[in-house]
């Protein structure tokens, strides 16, 4: 009978553990409920009757774990991921090893100081090479997810390509008196940035004035600023010249608003920008740039200006400005240069038996054969669920629940405690009989 007590005792202490353990993880992110399952103990043998056994206690089978989902807490972090449904994270201690990984659903996720998404306990996030044009996955070989700080090299402005409506009806400009400093001798002006070789930035200003001279013709001159402010640019084989020498092209439209002829029939024109008097500097130094502009979508139609087409193919060095995740795990990256880039996916991991898998702590399991391989994936593919950022997993915690099996687990040993001592008192009057 002691042993019966005392298998009661084990069990119940077993119990209050586990219990208590849910209890003081209910606020851990992606922790899961474990519940202790218990077997009776039942022995007999050729000589006992199996009628009149009563049996010898109880025994812990297992402590499982309920894999179910837990709720949602939004947050203020894009980085933080939730996987809805089916699925865990890979994370691996090593960068360079991240075929020894770990499971997690907790999604706390930042960047360290290499700019890799790690957890808290600067574990890698693990995921999968993209192509940046079509986001499409290179190689299911998971690897640490990397977020540059920078994108892209510095690429000199070369062509650019502008379309636009010269108003009908604008006011007519003597084109011999234009100054690009008093804006009462041209029509509109618009203006552009545009990039040298080392990424460096500059406004590209360009004057429209509607030619009093000639129906249906307008000139057009450009300007760039540099450090020491706005300066000429003269187009190389312009047929527009003012009489301070500032060169630019005339642009002639069909009496249907369409273009006609763009200097002298060439729909791009070129500028050397260091070549102004005085020159543009450009790297810190009056180099030459050839900047070609493409205006054959030009129209002079009867309505207000407007600047309906605008591509450069110019760029300076991006910094990263923002991280978002779209509903297929693909880490995306807005950069300060204007450039939106997939930079990878997150990889999710299944396995066949999710209670076969070892618990390491740390919210992190690992996959044993009584699990199952790992099978490897990505978000809202297949079984795999769907990875949401700006949110987090709760525990999966039911605390009423859980309060309610605390106080059953205590009744318990309460109870085998006094079938214990009932046991000892019976022993005492037996020995105390004379």
């Amino acid at each position: 009978m002691s042993y019966v007590s005392l298998s009661g005792l084990s069990a119940a202490q077993l119990d209050l553990n586990t219990t208590s353990n849910n209890i003081a993880n209910a606020n851990t992110f992606g922790f899961k409920e474990s519940r202790a399952e218990f077997g009776d103990v039942y022995s007999s043998s050729l000589f006992t009757n199996s009628k009149t056994t009563a049996g010898q206690g109880v025994q812990a089978n297992k402590v499982a774990q309920q894999f179910h989902e837990g709720s949602s807490v939004y947050t203020n972090n894009p980085m933080d991921l939730r996987i809805g449904g089916t699925g865990f994270f890979a994370v691996a201690k090593e960068r360079l090893v991240p075929q020894q990984n770990e499971l997690t659903r907790n999604g706390a996720f930042h960047l360290n100081k290499d700019n890799y998404m790690v957890t808290s306990n600067e574990e890698y996030l693990l995921g999968y090479q993209v192509d940046q044009n079509s986001g499409e996955v290179l190689s299911y070989e998971p690897q640490p997810l990397n977020i540059p700080a920078e994108f892209g090299k510095p690429k000199q402005t070369a062509n650019i390509e502008v379309g636009v409506n010269l108003p009908a009806n604008g006011d007519l400009k003597d084109p011999t008196l234009f100054d690009h400093t008093d804006p009462k001798t041209y029509n509109r002006t618009t203006s552009s940035t545009i990039y040298d070789s080392m990424g460096q930035s500059y406004k590209l200003s360009t004057y429209y004035l509607k030619d009093q001279t000639q129906p249906n013709t307008w000139q057009t001159y450009y300007t760039v600023t540099d450090k020491e402010g706005e300066k000429p640019v003269n187009i190389t084989g312009g047929d527009a010249t003012t009489p301070t020498g500032h060169v630019g092209h005339t642009m002639k439209f069909n009496n249907d608003g369409t273009l006609a002829s763009l200097n002298s029939g060439n729909n791009i024109v070129s500028a050397a920008l260091g070549a102004g008097v005085p020159p543009v500097e450009m790297n810190g130094a009056d180099i030459n740039q050839t900047l070609s502009f493409g205006l054959d979508s030009a129209t002079q139609f009867a309505a207000p200006f407007e600047l309906t087409k605008f591509d450069e193919d110019g760029a300076t060095t991006g910094f990263l400005t923002k991280i978002d995740f779209d509903e297929n795990g693909s880490v995306l990256g807005t950069y300060s240069n204007g450039e939106n880039i997939t930079l990878g996916r997150v990889a999710l991991v299944r396995v066949p038996n999710e209670q076969g898998l070892d618990k390491k702590g740390g919210t992190q399991w690992d996959s044993t054969q009584y699990s199952g391989d790992k099978i490897w994936g990505e978000s809202n593919k297949g079984s795999f669920g769907t990875i949401n950022n700006g949110t987090l997993e709760q525990s999966n915690i039911d605390m009423t629940q859980e309060l309610v099996d605390l106080i059953s687990a205590q009744r318990n040993f309460q109870a085998n405690s006094r079938s214990l001592e009932v046991h000892n008192q019976l022993q005492q009057n037996i020995l105390q009989i004379r």
